[in-house]
């Protein structure tokens, strides 16, 4: 069988993915992800925990989701996805449904969850579900992370989460759950098409081989 992104859409669409937006995300964070996903095929779709589908990010940029939370049925997900910023973060965690779809996740057989900047600690941490992971976010909220290894890196993997500390590496934790999703390959053939790689002007670490 030739191998190309035909074959990993193929693959992806046979899951759904979620990215969960509240009042006040940090907008580069949501978009970039959902991009990145996309771009690489998988099936990711956009949730407003609000009473609207138009959300309003912390930068005054509006997002018009997918789906409501009140009218998804989340049967067997792929990925949960929480972008970060204040006060979204704190906004997704005070919501009482998704915090028993995250506890839900967890304990699925296959289901992954990924969280950025704030979310990681805010979310996730205080609700008990980092304990005895490894886990980054954004500095000054490391105190929420009950249990949590906490460590100053940009992206971490551990086990069935895929964390990552703030805006400026929304890219890479985005290409970081594509690689866990999909493969290496799959993840380089994306960060290639966006021109992601080390060059002599733009020698970021190129985290894909």
């Amino acid at each position: 069988m030739k191998t190309n992104l035909g074959i990993f859409i193929n693959f992806a669409i046979m899951k759904e993915s979620f990215v969960f937006l509240a009042a006040g995300f940090e907008e580069i964070e949501a978009i970039t992800v959902i991009d990145v996903l996309r771009r690489a095929g998988m099936n990711v779709q956009t949730v407003s925990i609000t009473s609207a589908l138009q959300v309003k990010g912390a930068h005054g940029i509006t997002v018009n989701a997918d789906l409501l939370f009140d009218n998804t049925l989340f049967s067997n997900p792929d990925w949960l996805i929480l972008p970060g910023g204040m006060p979204g973060a704190t906004n997704l965690y005070e919501f009482g449904p998704l915090q028993g779809l995250l506890r839900s996740q967890l304990e699925s057989k296959e289901g992954r969850i990924a969280a950025l900047c704030a979310s990681p600690a805010v979310v996730l941490g205080q609700l008990g579900l980092l304990k005895g992971e490894k886990a980054t976010c954004y500095p000054g909220f490391e105190h929420l992370a009950d249990g949590a290894e906490i460590v100053d890196e940009p992206v971490v993997v551990s086990n069935k989460f895929v964390t990552g500390n703030g805006p400026a590496n929304a890219l890479p934790w985005a290409l970081t759950i594509v690689m866990e999703a999909l493969g290496q390959e799959a993840a380089a053939k994306v960060a290639s098409g966006m021109l992601y790689y080390p060059t002599e002007l733009n020698p970021q670490v190129n985290y894909f081989g």
